[in-house]
């Protein structure tokens, strides 16, 4: 992991069900390497998603397998296995954080949890969102004309920075994209207008119809051969 000349290193962490990993993630994680300097991503599928306890979903082994042949050939794109207790205990982004946080202790990295604009409006709903939210920068990522406003009416009040000096007002009016908090950011990121869900690839192969393009080509073979999201 090489870091840009001398400063500390910048890492994201990508969490998401990835059921599976489409198009739409790997564009989210290219344009916040660029945008953010990021020295590596961390893929990391939920192992027991909590939003999703209700919900079937396929088991980590398959999607795990297909985050490894996304990150094929993209070298600062890392799986992760930090989600993968078999246990059936919940899947919790604090305690994911956090056990980031203790394997990086000392090196003075900066950590950037990256998810989408869906999924943090749910902040409030997270376990310990004061403490996640205090812990990391956040990048979020949105489609064009997602109301952006909607993402600070997300963030409990307690947590937003008091007003700054003028020099970091005027700041901050130029970058509407980053919302100061007290002791991190929310960086808002707007990647490129796509409709690709998982939950429609999910359904187009329900149907029979071609996923091709939807997902990396490497995804989409494992998925073929795994006879993934047949009816």
């Amino acid at each position: 992991m090489k870091s840009h000349s001398s400063r500390a290193p910048a890492i994201g962490l990508f969490g998401g069900v990835f059921d599976p990993l489409h198009s739409g993630h790997m564009a989210v994680a290219r344009a916040a390497t660029r945008k953010f300097r990021l020295d590596a991503i961390f893929f990391i599928p939920s192992g027991c998603p909590p939003h999703k306890a209700q919900s079937p979903i396929t088991p980590f082994e398959h999607r795990f397998a297909m985050v490894v042949l996304a990150c094929a050939g993209e070298p600062h794109f890392i799986p992760s296995l930090a989600e993968a207790d078999t246990s059936g205990a919940f899947s919790y982004t604090i305690d994911t954080v956090r056990r980031f946080q203790s394997q990086l202790a000392g090196k003075s990295a900066r950590l950037f949890f990256i998810t989408g604009a869906d999924a943090f409006l749910q902040i409030a709903t997270w376990k310990d969102p004061l403490a996640l939210l205090d812990s990391c920068d956040f990048i979020v990522a949105h489609r064009p004309g997602f109301p952006v406003n909607r993402l600070a009416d997300a963030i409990p009040p307690e947590l937003r920075a008091q007003p700054a000096p003028s020099a970091r007002r005027s700041r901050v009016s130029r970058d509407a994209a980053a919302i100061p908090l007290r002791r991190t950011t929310v960086h808002v990121l707007e990647t490129v207008s796509s409709e690709v869900s998982s939950t429609g690839i999910r359904q187009r192969r329900k149907h029979g119809r071609s996923i091709s393009g939807l997902v990396p080509r490497l995804v989409e073979e494992y998925i073929e051969k795994q006879a993934l999201y047949r009816a």
